[in-house]
């Protein structure tokens, strides 16, 4: 498959950098990269701008890959901008495969503070934000959604699977804030970078022994889904369904994740649905512009009244 990485975790519209020390030449000869110098993820893409192109240049990806699937993962920053990708779906019936939805809890430990605690929606909220607008504009039948964030696999409704690597580095592998930490010394059993720059350290990464860990680790992941699935008496995971999981909202009130997220009702949002989580955001909406199709002292209003809604 091919995924077009618009963003990922806590750091929507923000890029990276892989330091220098990292390229190996396996990883330069891999992403046309020169040895040893920093390699930099730009915030943007070249090659499209606006959500229109985005859905043409899926188009071309598929073409020039003679039909792979193709597909694209994202953070959710501010929701019309998902709403104008999914309006340039409908305009132009040009539609991936599959959406990989990430939260902004982030994963390595590499994005910014303030990225982390203030930018980009979590990945239970994101997750469903979007299955509800894919629902909403009839295109979920069409589209599989995969989960990036850290949350157990039954929170995870309504994704089809599951991207486990922060959990299987943080709880199997050991790594500790991951690229951040630095032990002084390092044995097998330490909590150490996953990717060190130094070799040295690399050479304390014992392979076969984390190995072992990150397949316990997974059993253990099945095993607990297996025990939710059967807890809940249904027969396989695929058959969860939002009012089977809870989770506590107050200290003495639990909900559903169906009271929590309500469904929206197969395009409603192109008939004109009054749920004022989707409203305003729809009509900002443009497949043209990633831009809201409003003045700004419109959406400043509108943030200013979300807040209030929300306290």
């Amino acid at each position: 498959m091919i995924e077009i990485k618009i963003s990922q975790g806590a750091k929507p519209g923000h890029g990276g950098v892989l330091p220098g020390p990292k390229v190996s030449p396996e990883i330069a000869e891999t992403r046309g990269v020169p040895v040893g110098v920093d390699c930099i993820s730009p915030a943007h893409h070249s090659a499209f701008g606006t959500p229109m192109e985005l859905v043409r240049f899926i188009a071309e990806l598929r073409r020039l890959s003679d039909g792979k699937p193709v597909g694209f993962k994202l953070s959710i920053g501010h929701p019309w901008e998902f709403f104008g990708i999914c309006k340039a779906m409908m305009e132009t019936g040009i539609m991936p495969i599959f959406i990989v939805v990430d939260g902004s809890e982030g994963g390595t430990g590499a994005a910014p503070l303030e990225f982390i605690d203030h930018i980009g929606m979590p990945m239970r909220d994101a997750l469903n934000f979007v299955h509800n607008a894919l629902v909403g504009t009839d295109l979920r039948q069409h589209i599989r959604l995969g989960a990036a964030g850290r949350s157990p696999p039954p929170s995870t409704l309504p994704a089809s699977w599951r991207l486990v690597p922060t959990g299987a580095m943080r709880s199997a592998v050991s790594c500790l804030r991951l690229a951040a930490f630095r032990p002084r010394r390092a044995t097998p059993t330490t909590a150490r970078p996953v990717s060190p720059p130094r070799i040295r350290r690399q050479r304390a990464l014992v392979v076969g022994d984390k190995a072992e860990r990150v397949v316990s680790f997974h059993r253990a992941t099945h095993k607990a889904l297996a025990e939710a699935v059967a807890a809940v008496g249904i027969d396989n995971p695929s058959q969860l369904m939002p009012l089977h999981i809870s989770r506590r909202v107050a200290a003495d009130r639990i909900e559903t994740y169906a009271e929590i997220y309500p469904a929206l009702a197969p395009g409603a949002l192109v008939s004109g649905s009054a749920d004022p989580r989707f409203v305003t955001p729809w009509r900002f909406a443009s497949e043209e512009t990633f831009q809201p199709n409003a003045n700004l002292a419109y959406v400043a209003n509108y943030a200013n009244a979300s807040t209030e809604a929300a306290g």
